[in-house]
């Protein structure tokens, strides 16, 4: 996964993004030691649901380099906290500070607060999960305002998903995961087009604080719908039962 990770990066920073995109960040390159270190960490083969997100949050990964990466849960659950280094063109309305970032990744937050009150310890989540973004860069407008990569004009969007598109199939055929499930309409889509039938593929609510469904309780739409694909969730804190 690291060196499929390491060439994602790669293939990323050599693309180009106009108007009404102002400034990209790569947390792969500035951010790549954390990245690693969770990969290193938690990545491993025969895992039964990939969970695939969409692409860096401004206060998530994009800080961290860790996906959905809220800085708290990151160094405090998981124990990761290595250095971060800032992009070449820096958003002013958007400095990366890495683990000093005092703002919330609310996305993040949820999902691996989720994590840590249903699982306790990490190892015990990722026994049963792994987490990765389809897309590792971030798109800013010159206001400060996030771009997802669906937003991008066809001529820029294409090549992008193309990279990404070959970086999931290469993370799929080393993950041998039972399940992927999309953390949101977008997630899944890109999956099953990619996939095709070769995995089973889910989906389950994003965490989006742009979402009134999330806001009206994420983590108990989240594990109904994971009961309806049939992924075991054992009691809150404890180990699960093998």
């Amino acid at each position: 996964m690291v060196r499929i990770t390491r060439a994602l990066g790669r293939a990323v920073s050599e693309l180009s993004f106009g108007s009404p995109v102002t400034h990209v960040y790569n947390p792969l390159a500035y951010a790549a030691a954390n990245t690693e270190t969770y990969l290193r960490r938690f990545a491993r083969q025969d895992v039964p649901v990939l969970l695939l997100g969409m692409n860096p949050g401004p206060f998530g990964m994009v800080q961290t380099g860790v996906p959905f990466g809220e800085v708290g849960l990151v160094r405090d659950w998981m124990g990761i906290e290595g250095e971060v280094g800032r992009p070449a063109v820096e958003h002013p309305k958007r400095p990366v500070q890495g683990f000093a970032c005092e703002r919330s990744e609310v996305s993040g937050a949820r999902l691996w607060g989720w994590a840590r009150d249903r699982f306790g310890a990490p190892e015990r989540f990722f026994e049963t999960f792994f987490v990765w973004n389809f897309c590792p860069l971030a798109f800013l407008e010159e206001s400060g305002r996030n771009r997802t990569p669906d937003k991008l004009p066809a001529r820029e969007r294409e090549p992008l998903f193309a990279v990404c598109d070959d970086a999931l199939r290469k993370a799929v055929r080393w993950l041998r995961p039972g399940m992927v499930v999309g953390i949101g309409k977008f997630a899944e889509a890109r999956a099953r087009g990619v996939l095709g039938d070769g995995v089973r593929i889910g989906t389950v609510l994003h965490p989006s604080p742009a979402s009134p469904a999330a806001n009206a309780g994420w983590v108990e739409r989240a594990e109904a719908q994971f009961a309806e694909l049939g992924v075991g969730l054992g009691t809150p804190g404890a180990p699960r039962a093998r």
